[in-house]
């Protein structure tokens, strides 16, 4: 097992109107601030807004700005933008921000988005896993990780994040794209505002946050990979950026290749 870092206007009657507005302003600056959804936190990893409240309000405004993280050295953070118009990925504070546009997608690398939540960890040094080739699919990757964060002392009733390198044999992914029609969004309305992609032999980068006791709010409780009768739930939230193509986002399902590295915080 080995650690790495990475560091990366007007006198008289009027001056005695204008402060009215200025008093308004004021005042709806202090109830801004007072109604601000503000971040959790757990261990080392902060999370904002949630994912039922999609359905539950019907809205997918913003809850938080990037650009209020854009200092944080070492970040590494995942969500949806606001209006369902995309995913954020942010890997060692470098952001990748994909949107469908038309049969195709773009990919910015701007902080200058909203997320209708977000989960974020600023971690700098990990403990380098070698993955063996008996770890393939989806569920064996989310068993995997918890096997060797227990075995590293980390504490699995816990948030945290975790890195993944190599070559995937194949990846399901997805960006969000607004399909609702302007219609107040439901979970089938939800389920279907998703741009499916695929991506097979290509060396990537994965970010995850594996959590057991979030689902519905940062983590989806159900995943693609996982059949509906199998008993398990889903514990994990995976994006991906390529190291070789513009592909980025959330990854459905999986299959891993030879030769993949498990990152794991190091404490």
């Amino acid at each position: 097992m080995n650690t790495i870092g990475n560091d990366n206007n007007a006198s008289g009657i009027w001056s005695i109107a204008s402060k009215v507005p200025l008093a308004i302003v004021g005042l709806l600056a202090i109830t801004s601030v007072a109604l601000a959804v503000t971040p959790a936190k757990e261990g080392t990893v902060e999370y904002i807004g949630s994912q039922k409240d999609i359905v539950s309000t019907g809205k997918v405004t913003s809850v938080i700005n990037l650009r209020d993280l854009a200092e944080t050295k070492n970040l590494f953070a995942m969500g949806p933008v606001e209006g369902l118009d995309g995913e954020i990925t942010i890997f060692n504070s470098q952001p990748y921000i994909s949107q469908v546009r038309g049969d195709n997608y773009d990919v910015h690398q701007s902080f200058d988005y909203g997320a209708i939540f977000l989960v974020w960890s600023a971690q700098a040094e990990w403990q380098e896993i070698a993955v063996p080739e008996t770890v393939k699919s989806y569920l064996d990757l989310q068993d995997f990780v918890k096997q060797q964060a227990q075995a590293v002392g980390l504490d699995t009733g816990k948030t945290f994040a975790f890195l993944l390198s190599g070559t995937p044999a194949e990846i399901k992914w997805h960006i969000n794209v607004d399909r609702t029609g302007g219609q107040t969004i439901t979970q089938e309305l939800f389920l279907k505002s998703k741009a499916p992609f695929l991506t097979k032999n290509e060396p990537v980068d994965i970010l995850g946050f594996y959590a057991e006791n979030h689902p519905g709010e940062f983590i989806t409780k159900t995943s693609p990979a996982i059949k509906a009768d199998s008993g398990r739930q889903n514990a994990m939230h995976i994006h991906l950026v390529s190291k070789t193509s513009k592909a980025t986002g959330h990854i459905d399902d999986l299959t891993l290749g030879a030769g993949m590295i498990l990152r794991l915080p190091k404490s």
